[in-house]
């Protein structure tokens, strides 16, 4: 009965958000189809990124970490975005002002066009494999629910997204994002107050924590040392994220860009810490963590059917509410940075379709190859801090930065993150560092910040188009 009802509410679903998508003014340029020609409100880009956040790590992977470390896993996700997103909010008006529509052509104009290139590379990377791990949040989710084999499920839910993320572009994305933010938040509370209410409460969690020995299970700060890596890794890596940044461009004037991320920071909060109570209750409801995750099992255990198939179809909506964000943005980077300007707008309009549907197909493939959400979010954070993070805020605040020492600085990071990920693999490579480790992240981080600065002080300076660049962002200081 529960699969029934859930598969017929996905398919209405999937019906509301056509719907919806192709009602919409269609898109004449890949300005309306990537910016939705920056005619949007705040409140609606706060909560299509407040959406392009929140999804399979948040509904799924916190909760069963919660499971075993109580209130200290929001370190784990919680955390990172909240750091991330206070740093936004701190540059959201220097990111606004500076007027360029992706961070490729900001880097053009405070470095080089071949700085530019690289960037653009390394964020596309980091797209498809961030949205390859909301797919396989999708497939373990749609499996377990649906019962229907991994390959199966990962297909049905990926061909939703990539029918409305190519029909709507972006204001496509932040419409559907805006409906299943509804629903994500409506799940996310009913399945925490069904949770709460059969674990007996804080008082029974904790004393079933204690009785297993989790004396630390209710403290908040015990999660700080185990995910402190994670901290440093998806912080850095989310505060640089080019879909955020697209929402921040997006927005009507600097203004609107300061308001959308308040907004999301106190939005955030309860969000992940339901997930985490959630996780929490699991502790008194299962002996060990459930197939299919400690969210799925008491939808299915603790729920009506009716009730139980409105939250599968909110969990979904969290997830592809992330995924078509990354896929966009991936789509983005690939039609304006990186395919041929000389395209008229018709051509290019064309190429953005094309391009959504490449770089969904190339999430695919990885997400077929990896079944872990947590190895592939890794991989992403990892490209993107090391490649990425140094010369992008530097280029902001460091008038004595030079395209030679950023690209140099982005390629050492590429290498030294391509050699993690074929270890990864599987290829055996001598390895200094354990993987997903502390020291691992620091390494990159430190490594890349020597390569920017030496290079830069030993190459000609670009005062010029430095302090050009610097000035129109207008709000740090020149060092």
């Amino acid at each position: 009965m529960l699969k029934t009802i859930s598969l017929i509410g996905l398919i209405l679903y999937f019906t509301v958000l056509l719907f919806a998508v192709t009602r919409e003014k269609k898109n004449q340029t890949v300005f309306d189809y990537f910016f939705a020609g920056r005619s949007l409100p705040f409140w609606a880009l706060s909560i299509t990124f407040i959406a392009s956040w929140w999804g399979a790590g948040s509904a799924i992977s916190t909760a069963d970490l919660a499971f075993d470390d109580g209130l200290g896993a929001f370190w784990y996700y919680g955390v990172p975005v909240l750091l991330s997103n206070f740093l936004m909010i701190l540059a959201s008006k220097a990111i606004r002002r500076v007027g360029y529509l992706t961070q490729s052509t900001m880097m053009e104009a405070r470095y080089s066009k071949y700085v530019s290139k690289m960037l653009s590379v390394l964020i596309l990377i980091f797209m498809i494999f961030s949205a390859s791990s909301q797919m396989v949040g999708i497939g373990s989710f749609f499996g377990t629910y649906l019962g229907i084999n991994y390959e199966m499920a990962i297909l049905v839910g990926t061909g939703i997204v990539l029918i409305y993320s190519m029909f709507g572009g972006f204001q496509g994305v932040v419409i559907t994002d805006i409906i299943q933010f509804v629903l994500l938040s409506v799940s996310a509370i009913v399945i925490f107050v069904v949770a709460f209410k059969n674990s007996g409460g804080f008082e029974n969690i904790a004393r079933v924590a204690i009785s297993e020995g989790k004396t630390n299970y209710m403290s908040f700060f015990s999660g700080a040392k185990k995910y402190f890596v994670y901290v440093i890794t998806f912080g850095c890596s989310w505060m640089i994220q080019a879909n955020v940044w697209q929402r921040i461009s997006a927005s009507k004037d600097d203004k609107d860009a300061k308001k959308m991320t308040v907004m999301s920071f106190f939005v955030y909060i309860p969000l992940y810490l339901i997930v985490v109570f959630i996780g929490m209750s699991g502790k008194v409801l299962f002996n060990k963590i459930p197939k299919g995750g400690v969210v799925t099992a008491i939808v299915t255990d603790y729920m009506p059917p009716f009730l139980g198939a409105v939250v599968f179809v909110g969990i979904s909506a969290a997830i592809m509410s992330t995924m078509d964000s990354l896929i966009n943005t991936g789509a983005m980077t690939l039609t304006i940075d990186l395919s041929l300007k000389e395209r008229d707008d018709k051509s290019k309009l064309k190429f953005s379709q094309f391009a959504t549907f490449i770089v969904t197909i190339l999430a695919l493939l990885i997400a077929l190859k990896f079944r872990s959400i947590l190895k592939i979010s890794w991989i992403a954070s990892d490209i993107i801090t090391t490649g990425v993070f140094v010369p992008l805020l530097a280029g902001f605040v460091w008038r004595r930065g030079t395209s030679k020492g950023a690209f140099s600085s982005m390629v050492v990071g590429f290498i030294y993150s391509f050699y993690n990920l074929i270890i990864s693999f599987g290829i055996k490579l001598p390895a200094f560092w354990k993987e997903q480790s502390a020291e691992q992240v620091i390494f990159g981080v430190c490594l890349s910040t020597i390569i920017y600065f030496i290079v830069s002080l030993c190459t000609e300076p670009q005062y010029e188009k430095a302090d050009k660049f610097i000035s129109k962002a207008g709000v740090f200081n020149k060092i």
